[in-house]
């Protein structure tokens, strides 16, 4: 089955560049447009895509707060995927923290956004994780955070959960960190799930954020 995608923008240029570049691949199907945050709970609930593109700054409703609502009011929400015009954008890291499982800037290459939807769709590895990393040290509370290290002390890691998760944030895939720590893959995905878990993380962005926010890996 092709990996659904819904494209949300409120500049027409960029959701017919994105519609062109996502629609010449034979395993990824643009389900349907919206030109506001606010367009998205209605339209999810109808095509259910697997993924969303979603612009972070728009009039009515901006991406960070459509995510917001999307993650509180939908079930089983799609993969989010906040298009950006830029990288350095605070904007980025609090739709990351609300919830958005990796971001894309609007002059990426053709292979690139192609490359995103397909990552965010698999879920198995983090999105531009140096970029994640850079966002977390100027933006996070590295360390600072206190309601993530309480999370971060609730979930009682164990030390391979903890060294998985450093590996997660390093943007290692799961056959990646099976090869580091020679083990199966198998295994990886049951320490990647229990770490989830315990941490009460949608993905592993999510994880990824807390971990650098609670101080438990730096971001620097």
């Amino acid at each position: 089955m092709p990996v659904r995608v819904l494209l949300v923008d409120d500049e027409p240029l960029v959701r017919a560049g994105l519609r062109a570049v996502l629609e010449a691949q034979p395993d990824i199907e643009v389900a349907g447009e919206a030109a506001d945050g606010a367009a998205v709970i209605p339209l999810v609930r109808q095509l259910r895509p697997d993924v969303v593109a979603m612009d972070v700054r728009m009039p009515l409703l901006d991406g960070i707060e459509a995510t917001r609502a999307l993650l509180r009011t939908v079930a089983e929400p799609p993969k989010i995927l906040v298009v950006t015009t830029f990288e350095n954008d605070e904007y980025v890291y609090e739709a990351l923290r609300a919830g958005a499982n990796g971001f894309l800037l609007k002059r990426a290459r053709p292979a690139e956004i192609v490359h995103a939807v397909r990552l965010i769709a698999e879920g198995e590895s983090l999105l531009f994780p140096a970029s994640v990393r850079r966002l977390a040290a100027e933006y996070g509370e590295s360390g600072g955070n206190r309601a993530a290290r309480a999370e971060l002390e609730r979930a009682r890691l164990t030390e391979r959960e903890g060294e998985v998760l450093r590996l997660m944030a390093r943007g290692l895939s799961n056959a990646e960190i099976a090869a580091r720590l020679v083990v199966g893959t198998e295994t990886v995905k049951s320490h990647v799930s229990a770490v989830l878990a315990k941490l009460g993380a949608r993905d592993r962005t999510q994880a990824v954020i807390t971990a650098y926010e609670s101080g438990f890996v730096a971001p620097g």
